[in-house]
This record gives C-alpha cells, sequence and structure tokens, in this order.
C-alpha cells in the first residue's frame, strides 16, 4: 500500500523487546520492507539473550531500557523520538509488518490520533485459551468503565500521531501499558479508529512473557486506579453505597429492637454502623471534590494536545488547497 500521501513524513518504528532474538532479526527486516523510509527503534528491555545484537545487524536503531517493563519502555520511547507518525508493535512476529502501511492509512484516512490493529486469531495465541478469555473479559470490563470506543484494548499494535505520543502521561510500568494508552484517548475524548488484522502464533523457540494471572490483576488494578483518577465520583460514590449498605445492614437489627423495647443493648454494632455511615458520607464528599479535580485535569490534558502541531502529512494536505486557489 503507498503511502504518497506523506512524503515527507517522518515515520518511526517502535519495537519493545525483551529476550526475543529467534524473531527480532526478521521482524526489523520485515518493517524495513514495508515501510523503507522509517527509523526503525528496538528497545531493549535487559534482554539476556542476543536481542540486541541481532536487532542491530538487521538495520534498526538499539537503544537499552534498565527499568524492567513494556510500560517503562513505551514512555521512554515516546519521550526520545520524535516523528510525525509512530507504529507500535512487538518484537515477538505474531503482529505483520506488512499491515503496518494499512494500519497508518487507517490512521491517516480516519483523521485519528490512534489506530489500533485488532487481533483476529487471539485465541490461537499459542494454544492458550486463558488470554482468549482474559481478552473478552478484560474488553467487556472497558466498555462499561471508559465507554465502548474499543474491542481490543490489549493489542500492541498501533499507530499514532505525534499529538498523541507527546501528550500521552504514561505512568504504568508493565503490559497494562495498552490500557492505559486506551484510557487516554476515550477520557479526552480524542478520534480513533481500529482495523481488523490477522495475529500469528510465535515461532519455535520463542516463549510468551505474559503472565494469565499476574497481567490479569495487573490491568484489573490499573482499571481501578485509572477509574479512580478518570472518574473520581463513580469510584468514591460506589465506595459510598457499599460503605452505606454496610451501615444500614448493622444499623436495622439495633433500631428495630430499640423502637420494639425502648433499649439499646447492642452498643458497639450501633457505634460500628455510624462510623460506617460517617465513612459513607466522607467517601460521597470526596468524590465530589475530585470529580472537579478531574474535570480540571482533563481539561488542562485537552489544551495541552491542541497546543501540539498535527501530524505534517495533515498539515500539507490542510495548505495544499490553498496553494490551488
Amino acid at each position: 500500500m503507498s503511502l504518497a500521501i506523506l512524503p515527507d513524513a517522518r515515520i518511526a518504528v517502535l519495537i519493545p523487546c525483551y529476550n526475543e532474538e529467534h524473531t527480532i532479526g526478521e521482524v526489523v527486516s520485515r518493517f524495513r520492507e514495508a515501510l523503507p523510509g522509517a527509523a526503525i527503534h528496538v528497545y531493549d528491555n535487559n534482554s539476556s539473550d542476543l536481542t540486541a545484537l541481532k536487532a542491530r545487524a538487521a538495520g534498526a536503531l538499539v537503544v537499552r531500557e534498565p527499568r524492567q517493563g513494556k510500560g517503562h519502555v513505551v514512555r521512554r520511547m515516546f519521550a526520545d523520538i520524535e516523528a510525525d507518525i509512530y507504529v507500535m508493535a512487538d518484537g515477538d512476529g505474531t503482529y505483520a509488518p506488512e499491515d503496518a502501511p494499512q494500519l497508518i492509512n487507517a490512521l491517516l484516512t480516519e483523521g485519528a490520533d490512534m489506530a489500533v490493529g485488532t487481533r483476529r486469531g487471539v485465541g490461537d495465541d499459542a494454544g492458550r485459551t486463558g488470554h482468549a478469555f482474559g481478552n473478552r473479559f478484560f474488553n467487556a470490563v472497558y466498555r462499561q468503565l471508559f465507554g465502548r470506543e474499543f474491542t481490543d484494548i490489549l493489542s500492541g499494535y498501533r499507530a499514532f500521531t505525534r499529538r498523541y505520543v507527546k501528550s500521552f502521561p504514561a505512568v504504568s510500568g508493565g503490559f497494562e501499558i495498552e490500557t492505559e494508552m486506551s484510557v487516554h484517548a476515550s477520557m479526552l475524548k480524542l478520534p480513533v479508529c481500529e482495523i481488523a488484522l490477522d495475529y500469528g502464533r510465535r515461532p519455535p523457540g520463542s516463549a510468551s512473557k505474559l503472565s494469565t494471572f499476574g497481567d490479569g490483576f495487573k490491568i484489573l488494578w490499573m482499571f481501578a486506579m485509572l477509574m479512580k483518577e478518570t472518574q473520581p465520583l463513580r469510584f468514591f460514590g460506589a465506595i459510598s453505597c457499599l460503605l452505606l449498605a454496610t451501615s444500614v445492614a448493622f444499623m436495622t437489627p439495633v433500631l428495630l429492637e430499640y423502637f420494639t423495647t425502648g433499649l439499646v443493648t447492642r452498643q458497639p454494632t450501633w457505634v460500628l454502623s455510624i462510623g460506617l455511615l460517617l465513612l459513607a458520607t466522607v467517601a460521597f464528599a470526596a468524590g465530589l471534590i475530585l470529580d472537579s479535580v478531574a474535570r480540571g485535569r482533563a481539561e488542562q490534558k485537552r489544551i495541552f494536545y491542541l497546543s501540539l502541531a498535527s501530524a505534517r502529512g495533515d498539515r500539507e494536505r490542510q495548505t495544499e488547497p490553498r496553494k490551488a486557489a
């Protein structure tokens, strides 16, 4: 697919890697063929094998990131690299580099800031059905909490504009970084799009770094933290309702006894119920206050996002009609 629409655009391919010596050389070579003018950046995350050497031999620019975790690598990449269009993929060969022009074309055609390559055949990932179930579960939870813009929030194959990359305040340390990327777009109402792409299997000798339960727990924790930061009224409101329900449950038998006999024999239970009621009130008040703070932060993020220039290709396309006129 031709990328003539962006003849002078700087395209950067970002590949975070950890022990991918069996696949990284071929991945880099195929990206160089698919995107001849792009700069291929491989960030080696403390690999104990020949990942860095093979990536460099294939023509990639290799940098070492000592802090372990994909989130740390992505944060470093976004901070270090200057480009107009960014393509991020894994180094394990499960994403086809030949699909990168299609992903970029979707980004530009839709006028989006992030294009996500949703994974066809994700259930065939090394035969691990747990990953497929987790993928469906987390996507369902995401749609309930943050919005319905995405159908595959865990995909690692994405294209971004410079606006998105430089306005994304990455805080995640591990594989939950993709979740944070999606929430950032949903909360700021950024234009995004999805395109279905084939998802391959690892070749023999290449092992997955994912932990079904460990990484799953981290993603759930990230959901909770991002909900607290972006929707504090909803988050603390739920806590307040839980505390209120518990308080009422403890309080009801004490009140029934009082109205029947005029006595309160279970004073510790009454004190506990009143304490829970006060905590419920405090949680709700905290949610109200923090909701205003969160709205202010979202406005500031949006203003900063709008202050960044759009992709060079977009500027050229916008000015061409004026020149012709």
